[in-house]
């Protein structure tokens, strides 16, 4: 990039000088990742190898070196933080450029995002629309709300109608359970559950349900084949995340000239893609420029319908589908870990036989991982071969001095990862770092409703919601379970209400609103009935306002609702129009409360114990109560969303609302539970040690990692795996080595997390066992906890991002100004915000500009819009 200066073209920029300016020196292997920009990129990149900044600075290069435009290139990634740490990365390296050249760089068209936003954004893009008209965006559900769909026993009614089949209903559920291995089982929720899985996997393999019916020789799955054809005809307008991805691919692959849009397509965790992403990425990949990013030995999701394969057999597929070979580049020096930690993670995979029969392996060779650190000081240490409970204390002891010794900054730094966090190792653990005063945060140990923080808040909400009884006749199972945890909120609320006579007072002045606003419903109500009145009449002030204003008893607040002038003109214009309000709008909008269930929630956190927790955490002693409220704020604000925001006396009437919140939606939550796997951004809080699942370890990285259990038994593959798999084609993992081949890249996971110390738990005794891999690892010379001198240990530094954070004038400084607590509520510990109302009207009014300059375009192309 040159300038004109004193009549001479001079250098203005060129890569090496912003590699200079950015501190950044990349290694040969990350020099040609970063250069490369022609043809398809098969890039393997090791554990700590740096991929991000890789994919980061290629991206600069071909937007300011190549001519790129931020539009013509689709980076996907795995989760909403990746996301966001690249896009924030781009925008502090592109700053840097225009700094230097006044070149400014506009990514808000740039597709940069997970799958599934990228999926939901090329289905409303312009682009792929005749006359470049706004295609409506279609309504997505997600895991939670697809479970409820198929919950509902609406479904069920309609579905057994449908297929014309009289058995009752327990019956075709026990039928259910049954291919799902729950014998002796008529629960609809465990039905329900394996029918999700079934039935997403069906999706994202691209499978037709005709099709699958035709060629289906497994007579245990006729049922379930055809309750999959029945449930896509109920979905009408929506779309569940799997055949998102599918509608994404059909809009794709019809759209003439749709594969030059885009003159690159870059990929993050490819080994976690599905067979429908796959036929995606390529369908978008025209030009050849595909660049594909991840490692095979950190596949963790084919619960989830990944298929390694997709990146294992990469560049067959690149000749398969652009009959083109790809360019592999090998990212093989781990920046993260000392030499130990490389050394044993990368000798544990070498444990299981991965050859193929035919020839080649299931996973890719030659990748030759290596430390940058020259360390030979011991950086893995095991503890004593012994009881468990004597193992929990070896290592609680040694995460107690580790800090004492300040060979980390915080708690937090010091991770403890499990295959389940529920298991009795995780519970030893913790018991034993609580008796040498050392917090945890596992918010994951037991289900997330029973966590403390939980438990009280939502028994306080019940206190003016309402909780569901329990009926002695369900009482078993997780009816009883859930019905108990009731029982336990409940006293944890009063035991609460007790102590602060100024929340009793609020509460029942809840209640009492709540019964003054049910009261004017019902004298509302009485005066339709009397009337002859529906509610589904037109509202007309002439005819009805006067009767609704008389009803005996209505308050003062209700008959100033209905006798509102701006009202009455507000319902005449909407007669006029065709568009009428109805009665039953009428009594609502009379009835109606000034707050919402998270109202509720954020006026309770004023009170103790929860104001306390704020100042702990404003303080920096200790992170984990408020972060957990956090999550609690987010399950409430979900709620809202799949009910209503306004609440109305008819929310209460009946009890509806308490149905609504502690009856089903609470319950599902308890009963679902929180999975073993999960991809979610995970907080850690200061002050406390995580706890987490080693799935939900994967990307991130501590200065001590303690693998709390070497211990996965092998049950074999996956029940929905069996039952796809004689619907796939040849050539993926044999079925009796996948359950292997799995747990094998879920420890690497682990192992790979460390970077100064990696402690391993080594237990022995009646019901314990280790996982063969690591008996032949733990055969071999190691050093014990005993054995190792703290001073070899390094001390963990401040954790820095490698790219700036940006802020919004209006989301951050504004918000600051306004009041720091709401800053750090909002934007640092993420709390649901129940402030809606300007950002629709931001995006109301974006989106009206756009039409319009949409339409010029369209005018000027000489195309009918």
């Amino acid at each position: 990039m040159k300038r004109q200066h004193n009549g001479l073209t001079v250098p203005l920029l060129s890569l090496d000088s912003l590699f200079t300016e950015a501190n950044f020196v990349p290694n040969p292997p990350q020099l040609a990742a970063i250069t490369h920009t022609e043809g398809p990129l098969f890039l393997v990149a090791g554990p700590g190898s740096g991929k991000t900044r890789v994919l980061l600075w290629r991206t600069v290069n071909l937007m300011v070196f190549h001519g790129v435009k931020p539009e013509e290139i689709f980076l996907a990634t795995f989760t909403e933080k990746a996301a966001k740490q690249l896009k924030d990365g781009l925008l502090s390296l592109l700053g840097l450029v225009t700094n230097r050249t006044g070149q400014p760089y506009d990514l808000s068209k740039m597709y940069i995002g997970t799958v599934h936003s990228l999926c939901n954004r090329l289905l409303t893009d312009r682009a792929f629309s005749p006359g470049r008209q706004r295609s409506q965006s279609p309504v997505v559900m997600d895991a939670l709300e697809q479970y409820f769909h198929l919950y509902r026993k609406r479904f069920w009614r309609d579905a057994l109608a449908a297929l014309n089949i009289e058995d009752e209903l327990e019956d075709v559920q026990a039928q259910i359970n049954q291919v799902f291995g729950n014998k002796n089982s008529s629960s609809r929720h465990k039905a329900v559950v394996g029918l999700q899985s079934l039935f997403n996997r069906f999706s994202e393999e691209n499978l037709d349900p005709l099709d699958l019916m035709a060629k289906n020789t497994n007579p245990e799955l006729d049922l379930p084949l055809k309750l999959y054809a029945h449930y896509r005809t109920t979905l009408g307008q929506q779309v569940d995340l799997s055949l998102l991805q599918q509608a994404a691919y059909r809009t794709v692959a019809t759209f003439p000239d749709a594969s030059a849009l885009f003159k690159h397509v870059i990929v993050d965790e490819y080994q976690d893609t599905n067979a429908i992403q796959e036929k995606l990425y390529f369908a978008l990949s025209g030009c050849g420029n595909i660049c594909v990013v991840g490692d095979d030995e950190q596949a963790l999701y084919r619960f989830r319908g990944a298929t390694v394969e997709n990146f294992v057999q990469f560049p067959d597929r690149c000749h398969q589908y652009l009959q083109l070979s790809p360019t592999r580049i090998a990212l093989s020096t781990n920046y993260r870990s000392r030499k130990g930690v490389v050394d044993f993670y990368t000798g544990f995979m070498e444990v299981v036989n991965w050859k193929r029969e035919g020839g080649g392996a299931y996973r890719i060779e030659g990748k030759n991982i290596q430390a940058h650190s020259l360390d030979a000081a011991p950086a893995v240490v095991v503890s004593d071969s012994g009881h468990p409970e004597d193992v929990s204390r070896e290592i609680a002891g040694l995460i107690k001095n580790l800090i004492d010794a300040g060979k980390v900054q915080d708690a937090n730094q010091i991770a403890c990862l499990f295959p389940s966090v529920k298991n009795a190792p995780a519970k030893r653990l913790e018991a034993a770092l609580g008796e040498l005063g050392l917090k945890v945060y596992s918010p994951r140990a037991k289900r997330f409703l029973e966590t403390d923080e939980a438990t009280v808040m939502l028994g306080l909400m019940m206190q003016v919601i309402g909780r569901t009884p329990r009926e002695m006749e369900f009482n078993g199972g997780d009816y009883k379970l859930y019905h108990d945890w009731l029982d336990v909120a409940e006293k944890e609320a009063k035991a609460v209400i007790k102590q602060d006579s100024r929340l009793a007072n609020f509460l029942q002045e809840r209640k009492t609103e709540i019964a003054a606003t049910l009261k004017d419903f019902h004298a509302l109500s009485g005066v339709l009935e009397k009337q002859g009145w529906a509610l589904t009449t037109t509202y007309d002030p002439g005819t009805h306002k006067r009767a609704l204003m008389d009803a005996p008893g209505l308050s003062n607040r209700a008959r100033q609702g209905i006798g509102n002038q701006h009202f009455d003109k507000v319902a005449r214009e909407r007669q006029a129009e065709g568009k009428p309000v109805t009665l039953n709008y009428a009594i609502n909008r009379a009835t109606s409360l000034d707050w919402t269930v998270l109202d509720l929630f954020y006026r309770l956190t004023a009170f103790p114990p929860f104001k306390a927790m704020f100042d702990l955490a404003e303080q920096g002693l200790d992170e984990g109560p408020v972060t957990t409220l956090s999550l609690v704020s987010q399950l409430v604000s979900r709620f809202l969303e799949e009910t209503q925001t306004i609440l109305t006396a008819s929310s209460f009437d009946n009890d509806l609302l308490r149905n609504q919140f502690a009856g089903s939606y609470l319950f599902a939550l308890f009963r679902l539970g929180e999975g073993e796997y999960e991809d979610e951004e995970v907080p850690f809080p200061k002050g406390r040690i995580p706890f987490l699942t080693v799935h939900q370890s994967k990307g991130l990285e501590f200065p001590v990692v303690v693998l709390g259990s070497v211990r996965k038994d092998d049950r074999g593959p996956q029940t929905v795996e069996t039952l796809v798999r004689p619907f796939l084609p040849e050539g993926g993992e044999p079925l009796e080595k996948v359950s292997t081949f799995d747990t094998m890249r879920m420890f690497y996971v682990a192992l790979s997390r460390a970077q100064n110390l990696l402690v391993l738990a080594h237990t022995k005794g009646a019901g314990q066992s280790t996982h063969d891999s690591f008996k032949v690892m733990l055969a071999r010379p190691v050093t014990r906890i005993r054995d190792l001198d703290l001073h070899t240990v390094p001390t963990a530094k401040h954790e820095t991002d490698d790219t700036s954070r940006t802020y919004s004038y209006t989301a951050d400084y504004l918000r600051y100004l306004e009041c720091p607590r709401s800053y750090m509520i909002f934007r640092k510990y993420d709390f649901a915000d129940s402030r809606t109302g300007g950002m629709f009207f931001g995006n109301l009014v974006h989106q009206t500009i756009e039409d319009l300059h949409n339409r010029l375009i369209a005018a000027r192309q000489g195309v009918s819009a």
